[in-house]
């Protein structure tokens, strides 16, 4: 779109939830609009205020390229949180930049090349960290910031942000709430209320994502509450019960009153799709819980256009389980010498798997979920970790030496390994919080949500990291947070004004996916194809002893590898279809 003034001209990826209001504000200044969308508005105000002044104007997710003809300036944006994706690379006299690798891929000439020091990064994190990706040359624009390409003056772009989580982080701490106060879950309420709402708008057929945990069950009540007609939910089941949240789901939706959709995910329904996956994530992506969340926008999008979904509520209110873990190791490792420690990995790694596998067999039940292989693998890893941030840098590696496996590859490190990110935080829950915010959310969570919405022309809409619930959320004092051994106190506060607590108290399940059972039955012709040895060999990429060595075990019946298993699986399932 190019501006009334014919000075600027925008190519935009995204959704405003506010540009209404501003265009209210721009009408009084007399400045006349030609459409609706929020696209002009955006236009519009950068042209009358400039973009510096109109970004903290946005609330939204968007990602926006701005030419200025009069000056040869370009500008790319990417919104605050990372919702939308943007690439950019330098070729040759090419400045290259789109919402997707596959854009990139069509400049004439242009022939890409994988980088190992990234495919090391990516098994070390199952996803590729900002700012590097799976090519040489090309770059992730990360989260809040801007890039300046000024074609007069230089042949290389400037970066700046316009929002900064640490920054966030650091008045938040200088500016904290009091404990306890019913008020804070008021407001709480009041601006989650009013970020669902924002997100409400539409003037297409809007659903939620439904799991019946506490962040989706929060978003599709808050929907319920301000809508005059059953909103409707969708969520996917699996036949095996550990892994089957649609129960859950659909307490909710009774209780609350929603059109509920759901459908049972059986292994052939997997096997269809995972073929698929490297087309739709650019990049090497190893979430396994992509299936589901293909799988359950499918289902969505052939009743809705756009879904609200409930990601983000673990990262900014202490949700994932291994912050606790976290804390708990890291009280023991205070108390134990670190030399002990290292005896004691030694020791868990002369175990047996076989061995280990059986005794753990013989455990009550209830405690062999607790008590699985891959748990005690993640421990013997991180047994000699020598501080908090080390400690929590192993807890979140599926792989703790990526360049073992990568030949020739020295691992590409990203804001994990900053050791003054989290300065003045509370180590044990604080820093995770805000490495995984910062790398985690939107590398992974939002990557995964993003990509599988948009394979099947679904928009999906995440309140809550709405940015100004995520500085609400900074102001908080970690007891509002964590209480009795458990994250997300005052967000289950503002749920149980809504929902039962009867229906949401259970333990977190994830988004997981049967994946151990399913590569030793109908995945494992798919997968056994992708291993062969003389094809990984042939690549030059990976050890392929190592790999054949994985496989063999896993086939034996050691699921404690599958993560690492699925990092390689889906790297050699991309690697067939782009080169």
């Amino acid at each position: 779109m190019v501006s009334a003034n014919g000075r600027f001209v925008i190519a935009y990826n995204g959704e405003i939830y506010n540009h209404q209001e501003t265009r209210k504000e721009l009408e009084a200044l007399r400045v006349s609009f030609r459409g609706t969308s929020d696209t002009e508005v955006i236009l519009e105000s950068c042209a009358t205020w400039s973009l510096e002044k109109t970004l903290p104007r946005l609330n939204g997710m968007f990602a926006f390229a701005l030419w200025d003809r009069q000056e040869g300036v370009l500008k790319l944006v990417r919104d605050r949180l990372g919702i939308k994706p943007l690439y950019w690379a330098r070729f040759g006299r090419f400045f290259l930049f789109g919402s997707e690798l596959k854009a990139l891929r069509a400049a004439p000439g242009w022939t890409p090349k994988i980088r190992p020091d990234a495919i090391a990064a990516y098994m070390r994190h199952g996803y590729i960290p900002a700012p590097h990706t799976i090519y040489e040359g090309v770059h992730k624009l990360e989260a809040g910031m801007v890039l300046t390409l000024d074609t007069h003056a230089s042949t290389e772009p400037s970066f700046s942000r316009f929002w900064d989580l640490r920054e966030v982080v650091r008045r938040g701490s200088a500016q904290r709430h009091e404990p306890g106060s019913t008020a804070l879950v008021d407001e709480l309420d009041a601006l989650l209320r009013d970020a669902v709402g924002r997100r409400m708008i539409a003037d297409v057929p809007l659903g939620a994502f439904l799991s019946g945990g506490v962040d989706s069950s929060l978003v599709a009540a808050l929907m319920q509450a301000q809508s005059p007609v059953p909103v409707k939910t969708y969520t996917i089941g699996f036949e095996q019960q550990r892994y089957d949240e649609a129960p859950y789901a659909r307490a909710v939706a009774q209780h609350l009153g929603t059109a509920h959709t759901e459908l049972y995910v059986s292994p052939q329904d997997a096997l269809a799709v995972v073929p698929e996956l490297s087309k739709w994530f650019d990049e090497p992506f190893a979430d396994s819980s992509q299936i589901p969340t293909l799988l359950v926008s499918r289902l969505t999008r052939q009743h809705v256009t756009v879904a609200l979904s409930g990601d983000g509520g673990d990262e900014l209110f202490t949700g994932y389980q291994r912050y606790f873990w976290h804390e708990q190791l890291q009280t023991w490792f205070d108390r134990v010498p670190r030399s002990a420690r290292r005896a004691a990995a030694l020791g868990l790694r002369s175990l047996n798997p076989r061995v280990r596998d059986a005794i753990i067999r013989t455990l009550p039940k209830k405690l062999q979920g607790a008590v699985t292989g891959a748990r005690i693998e993640k421990l013997t890893d991180v047994l000699s970790a020598s501080d908090p941030a080390a400690l929590y840098q192993q807890i979140v590696s599926l792989w703790q030496n990526p360049n073992a496996l990568v030949l020739g590859g020295v691992e590409a490190k990203g804001r994990l390994w900053e050791r003054n990110l989290t300065d003045g935080l509370n180590p044990l829950f604080e820093s995770p919080q805000l490495i995984d915010t910062l790398t985690y959310l939107p590398d992974d969570i939002l990557t995964k949500v993003d990509r599988a919405s948009m394979a099947v022309a679904l928009e999906a809409r995440v309140p809550l990291i709405d940015f100004r619930v995520v500085e609400f959320a900074w102001r908080l004092p970690l007891t509002m947070k964590v209480n009795n051994g458990r994250g997300k106190s005052i967000l289950r506060d503002v749920l149980a004004r809504y929902v039962p607590d009867r229906l949401i108290d259970r333990p977190k399940m994830g988004f997981g996916v049967p994946m151990a059972e399913w590569l030793r039955g109908p995945l494992r012709g798919w997968a056994e194809d992708l291993l062969n040895p003389s094809a990984i060999g042939n690549q030059g990429l990976l050890d392929r002893a190592l790999v054949a060595q994985m496989w063999n075990s896993h086939l034996a019946g050691q699921n404690h590898q599958t993560d690492r298993l699925w990092t390689i699986l889906m790297l050699q399932s991309w690697l067939r279809r782009w080169h």
